[in-house]
């Protein structure tokens, strides 16, 4: 993680930077921490379509895990309610439930818990599960006999790094953030770099490519949490319909979804660069046209972009 930062790779991501050594060492997190307990959630819907609509360049990709609605309250209500069934059985004791919202070094937990094993895309795989999942912990001080680790089996495969638009998979285990699509449409808040905008095709809400390639996810488990399934018909939506949603629609509709914390800014900031990438429609030049004197110079500048790679 140290040599991870020291090489920039998280970008703008800062917040990666301040917590010091309480990623690695949960008693520093928690006090009182003696065991975490892994768990996971499956969030793939059974007809996802990924395929199909990375192939249509019209219409908008999402990645699968934000078709629905907010993770972060789905899982913590799971973890609320698991460790409740811990108290009914062992007494009080104390703990706290995290899913991707504190220091925590979840995929690296999930590894030591036997949930599967760091994959070479640094996401958890599962033999008999693939990677389609959420993960959650619950730390505590309950004195707990530990799981074995989970064992490595990718072998020389290494189809996530080969399919990775942006080849943000800069070695086997290592991700540079600031190349990865997930990142640029997610956690940048700035312009998004010229060179790259190309590469992210229709992809206006993170990247699925490197799941998608890989063939343990064969054994992907489709979700059976109804939560999960598509909202606001974000799975066949074109890129056209969602670049004409207003700042209030945008939160009304988007309302418990994880994406709505990006911001309009950012989600027109990203269509329009997909409209750039697709083909040179009198819908799209007229979506973006619509655009082009938008109060906001970051939606501007891509707007401006996408115009002059539809210009005729």
């Amino acid at each position: 993680m140290a040599d991870w930062l020291a090489k920039g790779y998280h970008g703008e991501m800062d917040y990666m930077a301040r917590h010091g050594s309480k990623r690695a060492r949960p008693a520093e997190l928690v006090p009182g921490t003696r065991t975490v307990i892994s768990a996971r959630l499956d969030y793939l819907p059974a007809e996802h379509g990924a395929g199909a609509i990375l192939a249509d360049a019209e219409r908008a990709y999402v990645s699968r895990y934000a078709l629905g609605r907010d993770y972060h309250k789905v899982m913590r209500n799971k973890l609320q309610k698991l460790a409740e069934r811990i108290a009914a059985e062992t007494g009080a004791f104390n703990y706290r439930v995290f899913t991707d919202s504190a220091p925590v070094l979840e995929v690296e937990l999930a590894a030591q818990s036997s949930l599967g094993w760091r994959g070479k895309h640094t996401l958890l795989i599962d033999r008999s599960a693939g990677s389609w999942f959420f993960l959650g912990e619950i730390y505590c001080d309950l004195d707990l006999t530990p799981d074995p680790a989970g064992t490595d089996h990718c072998g020389t495969c290494q189809a996530c790094i080969d399919l990775c638009p942006t080849q943000a998979i800069v070695a086997p285990y290592e991700v540079d953030a600031r190349r990865c699509i997930s990142y640029l449409t997610i956690e940048l808040p700035g312009s998004i770099p010229e060179a790259l905008r190309p590469l992210l095709g229709n992809r206006i809400y993170g990247c699925d490519d490197c799941q998608l390639a890989c063939p343990w996810n064969r054994f992907a488990q489709a979700t059976r949490t109804r939560d999960f399934a598509p909202r606001n018909h974000l799975d066949t939506a074109t890129l056209v319909d969602l670049f004409g949603w207003t700042e209030v629609e945008f939160d009304t509709r988007l309302a418990g979804s994880p994406i709505r914390r990006i911001g309009h800014r950012r989600w027109l900031r990203n269509i329009a660069v997909a409209l750039g990438n697709g083909p040179a429609s009198a819908a799209a030049r007229s979506a973006l046209n619509a655009r082009r004197d938008h109060p906001d110079a970051l939606v501007r500048e891509h707007v401006a972009w996408a115009l002059a790679r539809l210009r005729p």
